[in-house]
C-alpha cells in the first residue's frame, strides 16, 4: 500500500539537487498565486454569509495580513525546534 512505501522508502542522504528545485521567481509567483486564491476564497464564503459585498472584501483584506503574520510567526516557532530535522553527524578530532 501507499503507506507501506511511505514508512520503508529508502533513506537517502543525498540533498536535494538544485535543478530539482523551482526558481525563486517561479516560488514567489506560486506564494503570491495561492495568497490571491486564498483571499478570493474568503471574501465569496464572508459575501455568502453576510450578503455584503464590503464586508467581505474587509473580511477578505484583513485575513491577508492576518495570514502573512501568523505564517511568519509559524516559520519562526518551526526554525527553532529541531523536530524533523536530520540529526548532524559529530565532528571527528583529529591528532
Amino acid at each position: 500500500m501507499f503507506i507501506d512505501k511511505l514508512i520503508n522508502r529508502p533513506k537517502t542522504t543525498q540533498p536535494l539537487r538544485a535543478d530539482n528545485m523551482d526558481p525563486p521567481l517561479r516560488c514567489l509567483a506560486k506564494a503570491i498565486s495561492w495568497r490571491i486564491t486564498g483571499s478570493l476564497d474568503t471574501i465569496m464564503l464572508a459575501w455568502f454569509f453576510t450578503q455584503e459585498i464590503t464586508v467581505a472584501i474587509s473580511i477578505g483584506l484583513t485575513e491577508v495580513v492576518t495570514k502573512v503574520v501568523l505564517y511568519y510567526l509559524h516559520e519562526r516557532a518551526w526554525s527553532r525546534t529541531s523536530f524533523g530535522r536530520p540529526k548532524p553527524l559529530p565532528c571527528a578530532v583529529s591528532v
